[in-house]
């Protein structure tokens, strides 16, 4: 007597609508549109090719960034539109914390600072004695130096192990 509550079946009979040939409609809210659509944003124009110094290579930047090695091995730089960075055994360089300095920055606009440091391991490009062209400025390689002008400002470095001079 006690299995007589449990069952494998109901009682009844199944009551179902004729079939219309129609799919069942069910409401879907959908967002109402008070504003128009935003129009996509144009992507900015492609950069124009660097133009080369007369008669120089351009040198193509990694990550905003191209590195140099000059043609003695002596001297290896870094630079970006904004700044050139070097490092070198300068001849007669200014005392930093009791260390001569080792390297030197130079910006655009024309400002200059002695720094100890290391560029690390860079993939450098070892340059030949000629022009270049880089991120904004003109690289001129020569057995005596090398000369970074800014091709914006005009300011510029050049840097030998015998000293630095701005311009």
């Amino acid at each position: 007597m006690v299995l007589a509550g449990c069952t494998n079946s109901t009682t009844g009979r199944p009551v179902a609508t004729p079939p219309s040939g129609q799919e069942p409609t069910f409401p879907t809210p959908r967002p109402s549109r008070t504003a128009p659509a935003p129009t996509p944003t144009p992507s900015p124009p492609p950069r124009p090719e660097p133009t080369p110094a007369p008669g120089g290579e351009v040198l193509r930047p990694q990550n905003g960034y191209v590195f140099i090695e000059t043609k003695s091995g002596k001297t290896r730089c870094q630079l970006n539109e904004q700044e050139v960075g070097c490092e070198s055994t300068f001849a007669d360089a200014p005392e930093i914390e009791g260390l001569p300095a080792n390297g030197v920055r130079y910006t655009a606009n024309g400002q200059l600072a002695w720094v100890l440091g290391n560029i690390g391991d860079i993939p450098a490009v070892t340059l030949d004695y000629r022009t270049y062209s880089a991120v904004g400025w003109t690289i001129d390689a020569r057995a005596d130096g090398t000369t970074f002008t800014n091709d914006r400002t005009g300011r510029g470095i050049m840097i030998s192990v015998e000293g630095v001079e701005t311009f």
